[in-house]
């Protein structure tokens, strides 16, 4: 039986208010998002009945929303992605790079959430594939698989890109060159890049008129006010963090797991939750050792607030390649790699779906589940026949 607090439990019983308190405030894609996490794994939107084929257990499975916002739908969708992404591994060294939006361009971002995040993806990619192809750093086309994170551990507005970068690319003569063991490309030659590059396109898209702002920011529609904004951050050094490379293809993957399908807040982090305010776990990544990790309690209201901060927009994609790692050249690349590397070639089997679509196993005997009977959304299934467990015949007897 569940007994731990989850996002669909505060949505659940303090959404009806917040909608309420927000009518024609919140956009089609929230309430959407909010909608799908009430009714994910309910009734609501209906399921199937499973049965051990060894002791005949019954236990009903209602269908999960699927929606990327949802805490409890990320982990079949996260395994699934790493599945497919493990044929791309190479027997390199793996940098973990993070490029960071300053809060006042933060802000801006918010109101400008597709044209913003896209603008952040181009900007930090261009970034990365300019300064390794240098033959001053690496001189080589390198390959990035990139991850946008929007929130801060209290679930704040806090837009940036995380990427895992593998240490090496390959040079304009198809050879193979390797990054040093422990760097990859300076971070302050990537900052000052990544920070013109963006200031740049956002000043193109303003003078196109393509940005809107609202409430205290409505101001900066004119030109002047809006360069007058952006003079200190030009002079403000942009954060680019390398963190040292992972210890092996398994630690990417582990890393990966944590990241690509991550939401604002698990519901792990969540601690308590009386009906009117919600608890939960953070980082304060201002303090060091054991004072990092703090509690924090926030009214339902402002959880939910929060929460919806991060709704992307609608076909927005939050994980991208770039390099040898795009799509329409990724193959071939990767099989120059490989053959550069001294690796056999990997065999090109299509993945089945055969283990995502298998039920757990019985959680009595540990038999095998299978499906006996679906039921469509806001309907109930049959009640199970009374049959005395002396007598009771096993799921193939019955069929």
């Amino acid at each position: 039986m569940r007994t731990t607090i989850e996002v669909a439990d505060i949505f659940r019983a303090a959404g009806r208010d917040y909608r309420a308190a927000h009518a024609g405030h919140l956009s089609l894609d929230q309430l959407k998002v909010m909608s799908a996490i009430e009714t994910c794994r309910t009734a609501a939107l209906g399921g199937h009945v499973e049965a051990c084929s060894d002791c005949g257990h019954q236990r009903i499975a209602y269908n999960s929303c699927r929606n990327r916002h949802c805490p409890r739908c990320q982990g079949a969708a996260a395994r699934a992605w790493l599945e497919a992404q493990q044929a791309n591994l190479l027997p390199v060294g793996y940098f973990h790079v993070v490029f960071t939006l300053p809060t006042e361009v933060a802000d801006i971002a918010f109101h400008n959430k597709a044209l913003a995040y896209d603008l952040l993806f181009k900007a930090a990619s261009q970034t990365m594939l300019t300064i390794a192809a240098d033959p001053k750093h690496l001189g080589a086309r390198i390959g990035i698989t990139a991850v946008l994170h929007t929130w801060g551990s209290a679930m704040t507005h806090h837009p940036h890109i995380h990427m895992i970068v593998p240490g090496g690319g390959l040079t304009p003569d198809g050879e193979w060159i390797s990054s040093r063991p422990a760097f990859l490309l300076p971070v302050r030659v990537l900052g000052a890049l990544f920070r013109r590059l963006f200031l740049t396109r956002l000043l193109e898209l303003h003078g196109a008129g393509k940005l809107a702002f609202f409430g205290k920011m409505a101001g900066f529609h004119n030109h002047r006010a809006f360069v007058r904004h952006l003079a200190p951050v030009r002079r403000k050094r942009w954060v680019v963090y390398a963190k040292p490379p992972f210890a092996g293809p398994e630690a990417v993957l582990a890393y990966l797991s944590r990241y690509t399908h991550r939401v604002a807040i698990s519901n792990s982090r969540l601690l308590g939750f009386d009906g009117s305010e919600v608890t939960f776990r953070y980082k304060d990544y201002r303090r060091k050792g054991a004072e990092r990790q703090q509690v924090m309690t926030l009214a339902a209201n402002e959880f939910i607030r929060r929460f919806l901060l991060h709704t992307l927009p609608r076909g927005f994609h939050r994980i991208r390649h770039y390099g040898l790692l795009a799509g329409s050249v990724c193959k071939d690349c990767l099989a120059q790699a490989r053959e550069l590397l001294g690796l056999m070639p990997t065999s090109q089997e299509p993945a089945t779906d055969e283990t995502a679509d298998q039920c757990p196993p019985c959680p009595c005997c540990g038999g095998t589940m299978v499906i006996i009977e679906t039921f469509a959304p806001w309907c109930q299934p049959r009640a199970p026949p009374n049959v005395r467990p002396s007598t009771r015949e096993s799921v193939h007897d019955r069929a």
